[in-house]
């Protein structure tokens, strides 16, 4: 019993199952003590793959997902994952391999400051000088990254302490995670406070909703209420698509009906979301009329970025449940009509502003080919690469669970989604996984394709091909007067062949009418597939709020609205677009 073998039954202990990684030097004692354990590992064909499906599979599932590289080149290669779990508070432990502690600090072989190196992108690390140290580290790191606002460990292993007589040591057990604080009462009756007088009150929802295990109690919230609601990229699907409350997705790439609610309320009930740059827009302009009570378990997240009227800080779950029945009786009684008349003034903006799908033309319209996809496949879990096919897949499928929708947010990380994929058909062999990307975000991680192949794992692949790095292009056509700089990727691979070297079976589509017979047999193909829909070079997604403008000052050519349209250049610094980065 070394150390390496003591972690790998530590492991089981704390109910990992799966695991994804690739061996090298300085962690092969770990690997040797692997093989004929009961663990699962996948071996993935590039570290950043390991990093993506952990963290694929933790999204899923909602437990910790586990990655595995060497020192050196394999540790930085997990880098990009592990920064998308911290954004994106996903609980995940990370083990990496590190050169013996005598040659830690001479630029041995493979030898890089690993805990150095991550220290910003991740919750805790640990570094073990001595066998000794794993019971307490391994039990931390698992416990770390479960608790609270969950997150990335790090756990940096000597290859000394891989090999180290363990035989002493105990039995791992792993410790209890710490409940979460309920709400204080002050906060509870001054956010009810603010509810009961509120006469155009918006609910904004985000991904703290999944993370806090409060989507029935969030649902029920708004049933009982029946506030208008709007929801981050992250918190699409803590109420269905199909609500009649749900005015969808708001922010840059919004609806018009979710941006007018928001910029028009004088009341916004925060839940889990932290007034992030996409959502808001122009910060000083969001929200202009309306107080804020903000709930989250994170209390840096309240008032950080906009000052909260009531701040919530606790259990979302039982925050949301505490203030149900109160709010509920108020919101019926004093200023009753008003609601009523701003909650049909939401519906009929929602039903006047619905997305169109009778796009003229041959050729694939990308919203009407994945609004059809998901509702042929209505319980699918969607990973989602980034790009213009990010947004679209954001404003068209229709998601009834958050962990059903995969998607690097706060990092907008591309080559996410294939591997995410493969993590999350892990966590579950019988889920419908579907992974949507983009013919550039695609060949980032295309190599895990032989991972599909060799796991025979039934991934579902949209490969969005519109020969140009969509998202990066639109944004020169509109804010940089169409310089078209390095967005060309006319000279893509044939993506069909590439799938079929890789034994996985390809289907192809570039025209309107064959869509319907292409999804079908996507969806009924055995094993992984891939559709390769070839879509227009052109193609925008709308509506777009332009970088320093308010959300009310949406740019869509489809609509004809009076909605106030924002210059395409400006002169002046502070408002020049170009100051943005796309994403």
């Amino acid at each position: 019993m070394n150390g390496a073998r003591w972690l790998v039954q530590a492991l089981v202990a704390e109910g990992v199952d799966t695991l994804f990684g690739y061996p090298g030097g300085a962690i092969m004692p770990f690997y040797d003590a692997l093989h004929g354990a009961q663990l699962k590992h996948v071996l993935v064909r590039h570290e950043q793959g390991a990093a993506f499906a952990a963290n694929g599979y933790a999204r899923a599932s909602g437990r910790v997902g586990v990655c595995v590289a060497t020192s050196g080149p394999g540790a930085s290669n997990l880098v990009t994952g592990i920064a998308d779990a911290m954004l994106d508070s996903v609980p995940m432990v990370i083990i990496t391999g590190q050169v013996a502690t005598p040659l830690m600090g001479t630029d041995a072989f493979q030898e890089l400051d690993v805990f150095g190196m991550t220290m910003p992108i991740v919750k805790h690390s640990f570094l073990p000088r001595r066998v000794d140290e794993l019971p307490r580290i391994v039990a931390e790191a698992f416990r770390i990254a479960r608790s609270g606002r969950p997150g990335p460990v790090l756990i940096d292993l000597p290859k000394d302490v891989q090999i180290g007589d363990a035989s002493h040591l105990p039995l791992h057990i792993p410790l209890d995670v710490d409940d979460a604080p309920p709400p204080k009462d002050a906060s509870l009756h001054a956010a009810l406070a603010l509810i009961s007088q509120a006469q155009r009150p918006v609910l904004y929802g985000g991904g703290g909703i999944a993370l806090g295990d409060a989507v029935q109690a969030f649902r029920t919230f708004v049933d009982a209420t029946q506030i208008p609601t709007v929801l981050t990229l992250k918190g699409l699907g803590a109420l269905p698509s199909s609500h009649p409350l749900n005015l969808g997705m708001l922010g840059m790439h919004g609806s018009r009906a979710a941006n007018l609610a928001v910029q028009e309320a004088d009341l916004l009930i925060v839940v889990g979301a932290r007034f992030d740059d996409r959502a808001t827009g122009k910060l000083a302009e969001f929200a202009p009329n309306a107080r804020v009570v903000h709930m989250d378990l994170d209390a840096c997240e309240i008032g950080k970025l906009r000052h909260a009227d009531a701040g919530v800080c606790g259990d979302i779950r039982r925050t949301l449940t505490a203030l149900t029945l109160p709010c509920a009786a108020h919101l019926h009684g004093r200023n009753g009509a008003a609601r009523r008349a701003w909650r049909a003034t939401c519906q009929q903006r929602a039903r006047e502003f619905a997305a169109r799908y009778d796009a003229p033309g041959e050729t694939v319209y990308a919203p009407a080919l994945l609004k059809q996809l998901s509702e042929l496949a209505p319980e699918s879990v969607v990973a989602c690469d980034v790009g213009q096919h990010q947004m679209w897949v954001a404003q068209h499928w229709r998601f009834a669970h958050p962990r059903q929708h995969l998607t690097s947010g706060a990092l907008g990380a591309m080559g996410f989604g294939l591997p995410a994929a493969i993590g999350a058909q892990l966590q579950d062999p019988d889920a419908n996984v579907v992974c949507v990307s983009g013919d550039g975000s695609f060949l980032m991680n295309v190599q895990e394709l032989a991972t599909l192949r060799r796991y025979g794992l039934p991934v579902k692949i949209v490969l969005l091909d519109n020969q140009a790095l969509g998202m990066v292009r639109q944004w020169q056509e509109l804010f940089f007067e169409k310089r078209y700089s390095e967005i060309d990727l006319s000279d893509n691979p044939d993506f069909g062949a590439i799938a079929a070297a890789f034994g996985v079976q390809a289907f192809h589509v570039d025209r309107a009418d064959g869509v319907g017979g292409a999804l079908q047999a996507l969806l009924d193909a055995k094993g992984p597939a891939l559709l390769h829909v070839a879509i227009d070079t052109a193609a925008n997604v709308w509506p777009l709020v332009p970088p320093n403008h308010n959300n009310a000052q949406m740019l869509d050519p489809d609509l004809d609205s009076g909605a106030e349209r924002p210059r395409t250049s400006v002169s002046t610094p502070d408002e020049d677009p170009r100051h943005a980065i796309p994403a």
